[in-house]
Order: C-alpha cells, then structure tokens, then sequence
C-alpha cells in the first residue's frame, strides 16, 4: 500500500465516523493513529461527550468483529476471559469464549471494575492472547481495546494499576464541544433522550482487517533516522529525571511513541517522521504514565504541565 493509499483509508474511516459524531476532529485523529499503529485507547472524559458513542461509530466504519463489556463492580475475570464448562452428554470440558474474544473491543466505563477484572485484560493488550488453565488462545492481530472511563466519578470506581495504564497508547481527554459544534449536535441528535442507532446513519464499512494490514506494514517502512530516535530516547529519560515525578516513562512507551510517530507521518503523506510528530503525539502517549511526586501536586503541576516543560527544555534535532 502506497502512502496516498494509506491517506485515502485513513480519509474514508474518519468521514464515516462524522456521519455520527460532530467536531472531536483531534480525539477521532488519534484513535486511527492508534489503529494504525496497533495500539489500545483509553478516552477519558465526563459524562455525555459521546465517548462511548464515538467507540461505536469507529467501530461501525471497520469491518472487524465488535465485542462490548459493561464494566461493573461485581464483574469477574471470567466474565471477560470465559471458562471452561463441563458438558455431561461428551464427557469433557468445553471452553465457552468470554466477550474478549473478538477484534474490536469496546471496554466501557473500565474503571469500574476492580482490579482482578481490570488486570484480565493484561494480556490481551500486550501480547493479542489469553490464557485460560494454561491454554493459550490467539486473538489475531486485529485485536484492539478502546476503553472509556469518566474522571470525576468516584464512588464504585478502581483506578487503573499503572501496569495496565502503561498498554495503553493514547490516553484521549474528550472535552467539552464548541458553542458551533453543541448547535449542531442538537440539531443532529435533539430527536430523542438515548443514544441513537449507529445503524441510522448509514455507517460503512470502509476498512476490513487485510487493508489494515497493508496500511501498518506501509507505515513499518517509514524512515525514523537515528536524531528522531535520539530525541524520543531523551524526552523519555528526562520523564524519569523530572524533580516533579515520582516516576516517569517506561522503554515502552519509546517504542509505542515511534510508532505513533510513524503512522502520523503517514497519514500526512510523508515518508519520514518529523520532531513535530513527536511533540504532538507526546503529551497523549505520557498523560497516562507519569506519576507525581505529593509535592508537585500540591503546588498545582500536572502531567500536561511536566510535559510541556519537557518539550520546552529538550532540544529537537533539525
């Protein structure tokens, strides 16, 4: 797959998607650098700014198999993962697949459900199986997470372990819409009080698995020469020098940040990644994974704000 190919894939999924969901033109960017880039998806945002909503509509438009999971507090790791049951008329166990088991996998509200069921997704994330009684079973390469969780609810909520936040690509803060882009909304979705049929609007699919494929392994090819990779390198290791941070990013996140990197040159139709395309993608790959020391957030400091003085105190190659 050419690189105009790859723009023209990256085109048709996201005009499919705003078929559905008005504006958010940032967060729906970032979700199909995501696919691209096979990374999971963790959107962040308060209650009614379409979150789930746009999980749907992103899943409508590829033609992939679609699983949900209701994430509550008494939800069990096998509830997820499925078990095994024995079946009297042969005599043996029958493995019965749990919702995990499918390619596209929406993981809605996750913070809601305790840690053993959170950590059920461990796996899966990383390595696209899971283990049930020392069985293995592959979820195939098309296998990804978009997980929704609302940040001002506490009560009944488990935040998430810093391990599983750290399989996360993208954490994705969907924000209030525009003045223009809520009008339109309205005028769009005003008909009725739930939320509406993906099928009404006529959403296609316009991206199966084989042209995915093709479109990451297009992406694999784009040039990272050895500056870009020292910079990414140095904005991780200053994460962990970082007087306001207890702890900063992983190894991980460098590679998962060059991979962004390349499937955000890709689609800009470039062949080659440019500091920019790290210093843009960087503050969504490191949200999740920095962790403040107590002084910093009492002084007010946030992870966007270590970031930003970050980016500002390294020097990108030319």
């Amino acid at each position: 797959m050419t690189l105009d190919e790859v723009q023209a894939l990256e085109r048709r999924v996201r005009d499919e998607i705003h078929k559905v969901i008005v504006g958010a033109d940032a967060a729906i960017d970032l979700m199909l650098i995501a696919l691209l880039a096979r990374g999971h998806v963790l959107l962040e945002g308060v209650p009614g700014t379409a979150k789930t909503l746009m999980a749907r509509s992103f899943a409508a438009a590829l033609r992939l198999g679609f699983g949900r999971i209701q994430f509550t507090p008494d939800l069990m790791p096998g509830d997820v993962l499925g078990t095994s049951l024995f079946n009297f008329q042969t005599n043996e166990f029958t493995l019965t697949k749990g919702p995990i088991f499918t390619e596209f996998l929406l993981a809605d509200e996750i913070n809601r459900a305790p840690p053993k069921t959170q950590s059920a997704l461990l796996e899966a994330m990383q390595e696209r199986k899971v283990t049930i009684e020392d069985e293995s079973h592959e979820l195939g390469p098309g296998f990804m997470v978009v997980a929704t969780q609302n940040p001002i609810e506490h009560q009944g909520t488990y935040p998430l372990p810093e391990a599983q936040l750290d399989r996360f690509l993208f954490k994705i803060v969907v924000g209030y819409p525009s003045r223009e882009d809520e009008c339109a909304i309205v005028d769009r979705h005003g008909h009725g009080t739930v939320m509406p049929e993906i099928d009404r609007f006529a959403v296609g699919e316009v991206a199966d698995l084989a042209a995915i494929e093709a479109a990451r392994a297009a992406i694999a090819a784009i040039r990272l020469n050895d500056d870009i990779v020292g910079y990414i390198v140095d904005l991780m290791r200053a994460t962990r020098s970082h007087p306001a941070l207890d702890f900063g990013a992983s190894p991980r996140a460098a590679t998962m940040l060059a991979a962004s990197a390349r499937a955000r040159a890709a689609v800009d139709g470039r062949d080659y990644v440019l500091p920019d395309d790290v210093k843009e993608l960087l503050p969504h790959v490191l949200r999740h994974r920095l962790v403040l020391s107590p002084t910093a957030e009492i002084e007010g400091l946030n992870a966007e704000g270590v970031v930003a003085q970050i980016i500002e105190t390294s020097t990108a190659p030319r």
